[in-house]
């Protein structure tokens, strides 16, 4: 079974003369070791794409599957567990909880979807130690640097062991040989873990680092 499948997905904002369409008919498929890079100019559809396979966004029309889930008639609750169970985010700014430690920003994840306990300790750690943040890992996000604070995102990301990682421009306020390092240590935990992951980038250099790179015009995916 495909981590993601999206059929003929459309989505539209207005109406009539102010009818805006951001998705025209996408069809994509995502098999459940892939990593994925999808390429786009600014405005073409690529967030739009993420966030409707991650269950943030309802398409007009189209089917929408992540792994066993059909979230294209799932309500508002139904998302919410889902997004919380079963797919990770990475967005631009790692945009952790500034408050908490490297360490405390993957345990809350965790809490949320109603783990607790020993073992799950056992993973934040392990993940940190794999991320190379072992000794960080009591520091708040204003004591790390900006990879350091990508590192913890993509940790936060794998915490609750999803089908679906979603990368939107996670290397984009790094420098070019800090993004590599980045995107290498994505491709790294993703496919160690047999993972499926979507990473959103205009930089085709980047993309390199992916199993397939798809690209995205107007909303509409090159066949």
């Amino acid at each position: 079974m495909p981590a993601l499948d999206m059929q003929e997905v459309r989505k539209v904002y207005g109406s009539g003369d102010t009818e805006v369409v951001a998705l025209d008919h996408a069809s994509l498929t995502v098999a459940d070791d892939e990593m994925l890079a999808l390429v786009g100019p600014s405005g073409s559809g690529k967030t739009t794409l993420l966030s409707i396979a991650g269950g943030l966004l309802a398409p007009t029309a189209g089917q929408v599957r992540v792994g066993s889930h059909e979230i294209t008639g799932y309500g508002p609750r139904e998302l919410t567990r889902f997004r919380r169970e079963s797919v990770g985010f990475v967005f631009q700014g790692a945009n952790l909880v500034p408050f908490l430690t490297a360490r405390e920003n993957l345990l809350v994840v965790a809490d949320l979807a109603g783990r607790r306990g020993k073992e799950v300790e056992r993973r934040a750690d392990r993940l940190l130690e794999e991320l190379g943040l072992s000794h960080r890992r009591d520091n708040t996000p204003a004591k790390l640097s900006g990879g350091e604070r990508q590192r913890v995102a993509i940790g936060r990301a794998l915490m609750n062991e999803p089908e679906l990682v979603l990368f939107d421009e996670p290397t984009s306020s790094l420098d070019s040989k800090l993004g590599e390092q980045v995107m290498e240590l994505i491709r790294t935990e993703v496919k160690g873990r047999g993972t499926a992951a979507i990473v959103v980038t205009h930089d085709t250099r980047m993309a390199g680092h992916a199993n397939r790179t798809v690209e995205i015009h107007d909303g509409r995916l090159a066949a």
